[in-house]
């Protein structure tokens, strides 16, 4: 535990009332800061009694005034004021544990972090939160919780979690769901382990705790699973199995909740050869950063996006993306040929040669991959276009290292980058600032 300040921000409403860096922070209101959780939740009233620690170990305390809500202004050495929790976990299904060696530590990390949950949205098994810890999420009502359900057969959880005790975080999704914690699940099916039944009877438990929503993803297999449990692909006939007792159940919602809660990820109508449905169909897209209507937002976006548009001028370009989204892709530079005929780009699959043939989705594509089969077409645009979640986020550098710079030296062609939504990516092929159009 960190609670030493780093920082104080200029002009915060804690530089103004005299905190200092160096200073520890005690308590907030009389309540004891332990991390970043307790750090936001108690700096969140208008009025702060803040007691610190001076470095020769005296301590004082001052009073705070600011806007409910406002920022206090601290920054410390760590953003979780604590060390990042790892996993506790052997999945069968892990994606970490599917890493080729030699990459960067920080990709062989498993985090499984309560606190990351709420504030990054990271989707975590409960299997290493306390008791003490449980309850604090309920009394500080802590919302929302992003969680990895993935079976709700008590043994069955903890075979496929490769953790004798992840039974035990059953009870905390009920006591959460009781005390009205928010939550998202994720079930990750794996083809002979959770599917059929086993789904079901995990649905049907989710609907009864009270999950806000949950996707239904099918598992990630990369080629390096030596060693690993046998977990088969998730192909065209169980794809359509697992839609069709998804939408069973998301119907049974809809009348009994008023909402579907269960969606199933885009990978799956890919794989199974079925359309997307409507825009209506994922209400709120609750469950869009785990690429449950990605591709029909981005779609609907686009063409959007694409009424807007006035001039089609645009310098000659190429789109890489992963081998799932490319027809969509490809689909909407046709509408965008077809409104200005004089509009030159195509869209590239890349094939992930890094992880394996398998691996589809466009985030997972390596530099490497786009260098090795864009430099070896006869042809390409005067820019190359990718999607942001190919990239580290907030840098740029891809999951093999392989930078911007790089890319566009090899290629000898400058790179854009879009956002993954369709605003972003019309404003990249019309080469307009930001999504002006």
């Amino acid at each position: 535990m960190s609670t030493v300040i780093a920082s104080v921000d200029a002009g915060s409403p804690a530089e103004r009332a005299g905190i200092r860096a160096g200073e520890r922070l005690l308590r907030v209101n009389r309540h004891e800061i332990a991390d970043v959780l307790d750090y936001r939740f108690f700096c969140y009233d208008p009025v702060l009694s803040v007691e610190l620690g001076e470095p020769d170990g005296t301590a004082r305390r001052l009073r705070v005034r600011k806007e409910e809500g406002e920022e206090l202004g601290l920054n410390f050495d760590t953003y979780l004021m604590d060390e990042p929790r790892p996993c506790s976990n052997h999945c069968v299904f892990c994606f970490v544990d599917q890493m080729p060696p030699g990459m960067r530590d920080t990709l062989y990390f498993k985090d499984d972090d309560a606190r990351l949950s709420f504030l990054m949205g990271n989707y975590i098994t409960l299997t290493n939160l306390s008791e003490r810890e449980a309850q604090r999420i309920i009394d500080l009502r802590i919302s929302p919780i992003n969680v990895s359900v993935q079976a709700t057969e008590p043994q069955l959880r903890c075979t496929l979690l490769g953790n004798r005790r992840a039974d035990r975080s059953l009870a905390y999704m009920r006591a959460f769901g009781e005390a009205g914690i928010e939550m998202n699940g994720q079930i990750v099916v794996c083809p002979g382990w959770n599917d059929g039944e086993h789904l079901r009877r995990t649905i049907e438990d989710l609907m009864e705790i009270g999950f806000r929503s949950c996707s239904v993803v099918p598992v990630g297999l990369t080629k390096y699973r030596e060693g690993l449990a046998k977990v088969p692909p998730v192909d065209a006939k169980k794809a359509a199995e697992i839609i069709d007792t998804v939408d069973e159940y998301g119907e049974k919602c809809l009348r009994r909740f008023g909402t579907r809660m269960f969606f199933c990820a885009d990978e799956l109508y890919l794989k199974a050869g079925r359309p997307l449905p409507d825009g209506a169909y994922y209400e709120e897209y609750q469950q869009l950063e785990n690429g449950v209507g990605m591709l029909r937002n981005t779609m609907d976006e686009f063409m959007d996006a694409l009424a807007d548009v006035t001039d089609g001028a645009a310098e000659s370009f190429t789109i890489a993306t992963g081998v799932a989204a490319a027809p969509f892709i490809g689909r909407l530079v046709d509408a965008a040929r077809e409104r200005f005929p004089a509009l030159d780009g195509e869209v590239v699959a890349v094939v992930n040669d890094f992880f394996g043939h398998s691996i589809t989705v466009s985030g997972l594509v390596t530099g490497q991959d786009i260098i090795a089969q864009l430099g070896a077409r006869e042809r390409l645009g005067a820019r190359i276009i990718i999607p942001a979640n190919m990239l580290r986020h907030g840098e740029g550098v891809f999951l093999d290292d392989v930078t911007l710079d790089e890319l566009s030296a090899a290629l000898g062609r400058r790179v854009q980058v879009s956002e993954t939504d369709g605003w972003s990516l019309a404003a990249a092929i019309f080469e307009r600032e930001g999504d002006a159009l």
